[in-house]
C-alpha cells in the first residue's frame, strides 16, 4: 500500500523530488571534494575495515573483508579513481532528474559498500531516503530530465525492434 502511495500519488512527486536533490547534492560534493583535493586515497579507509574483522562480533563480515583483501585493495589505483567519480556522477544524475532509478541504484551499492566496511555515518539515512526513490520508480523521475528522456528511449527501442521484426518478415 505505501509503495502504490509512493509511486502514484502525484502530490508525492515534489517531496520525492526534494529527497533526490537532497541526496544529489551530498553525492556530488562528496565526490567533488575528492576530485578537487587530488589527494584521494581509498586504502587507509579499506585498510581500517580489515581491521575490524576481527573479535566476537565483527564490525565486518570476513566475506566482506576477503573481497576488500583479495579485489579492492590491489586495484586501489581503480577504486581511487571510481570512488570520487562514481559519487559525482550519482549526483549529477539525481539532481537532473538523469537515469534516476540507476543513479539511485549505484548511490545505494555505494552506500551499502561503506557500510559493509564497518563505517555509518550519514549512510543509513541515504540509504534509507534512496529506497523511497527507488520504490517510487517513475514518479521519482517526473520533474527532471527523465521525463523527456525515457519516453524518447522507449520509443527508438521500439522503432528500432519494429524496423528489425519488418527486416526479418521481408
Amino acid at each position: 500500500m505505501f509503495i502504490k502511495f509512493l509511486k502514484e500519488n502525484r502530490y508525492v512527486t515534489p517531496l520525492l523530488t526534494v529527497l533526490r536533490l537532497y541526496l544529489g547534492w551530498e553525492w556530488m560534493n562528496a565526490g567533488w571534494g575528492k576530485i578537487t583535493s587530488g589527494k584521494f586515497d581509498a586504502s587507509g579507509f579499506l585498510f581500517g575495515a580489515l581491521k575490524n574483522m576481527s573479535g566476537e562480533h565483527p564490525a565486518v563480515q570476513p566475506w566482506w573483508g576477503n573481497f576488500l583483501k583479495e579485489v579492492a585493495i590491489p586495484y586501489i589505483d581503480v577504486f581511487n579513481a571510481i570512488v570520487p567519480w562514481g559519487e559525482f556522477l550519482v549526483g549529477i544524475g539525481l539532481i537532473l532528474g538523469i537515469f534516476t532509478s540507476f543513479s539511485i541504484l549505484m548511490g545505494l551499492t555505494m552506500n551499502f559498500a561503506y557500510m559493509l566496511s564497518g563505517t555509518t555515518s550519514t549512510n543509513p539515512q541515504m540509504v534509507l531516503l534512496g529506497m523511497f526513490i527507488l520504490a517510487a520508480g517513475i514518479n521519482a523521475e517526473k520533474i527532471g530530465l527523465d521525463h523527456w528522456i525515457i519516453p524518447l528511449l522507449g520509443k527508438l527501442i521500439y522503432k528500432k525492434a519494429d524496423n528489425q521484426q519488418f527486416s526479418k518478415s521481408t
